[in-house]
């Protein structure tokens, strides 16, 4: 593996911004990213199917698999909490939408599966990985909410539009060449186990 950058992206990207990072990289974003968690990405999946529109535009953008916690202020939409959600939820939406709808990063926890990882090797997007259990400072990188959307849904599952500076710090934890991070780290375990319990006699 080559050695790691610190690499910083304004949205829209382009394919080119995204083929040229690397599983290991670290990432910035400042732009725009949308939230969309399970129901989001369900709705968004049926729109494609039965040929609508979204209301949003996600091509060359980052989705961000979050629930903030939300609250209006004078008119105004402030986020409060905006931590990942587990990203393995939306493995099975995830592909299809990387395809049709132009994602260029998607960001969460936990990692994605091979389905994912062939999407975005296929169409250029990365996985960006952020820290659980820091909804409160990932609030404060976001300078303002721009929208939202599918407010019926719920607060925690509408797509919200936010404008930020500086996301991350983002590990790049799938690369558009196929390269999973997750899945190198479970391959080694289980080289290591057999390792181990070959040393034990087992």
């Amino acid at each position: 593996m080559s050695k790691s950058r610190i690499l910083r992206l304004k949205t829209p990207l382009s394919e080119g911004d995204i083929r040229g990072l690397k599983v290991g990289d670290t990432v910035y974003i400042t732009g725009t990213i949308i939230t969309a968690r399970d129901q989001a990405h369900k709705r968004a999946l049926e729109f494609l199917m039965e040929g609508k529109k979204l209301p949003i535009n996600l091509e060359g953008f980052a989705v961000f698999h979050c629930g903030p916690i939300v609250k209006k202020e004078h008119g105004t939409w402030r986020i409060i909490a905006a931590g990942p959600t587990t990203s393995t939820r939306m493995e099975s939406y995830e592909a299809e939408l990387i395809k049709a709808l132009g994602i260029r990063v998607v960001i969460g926890k936990g990692g994605m599966g091979q389905k994912t990882t062939e999407a975005m090797k296929d169409f250029g997007a990365v996985y960006g990985a952020f820290t659980g259990g820091t909804a409160v400072l990932a609030a404060k990188l976001i300078k303002m909410v721009k929208g939202v959307e599918w407010l019926d849904l719920g607060m925690a599952e509408a797509l919200w539009v936010l404008e930020v500076e500086n996301f991350g710090p983002l590990i790049v934890a799938i690369d558009s060449h196929g390269n999973n991070l997750y899945s190198k780290i479970i391959e080694q375990a289980e080289k290591n186990k057999d390792k181990i319990y070959h040393k034990m006699g087992v």
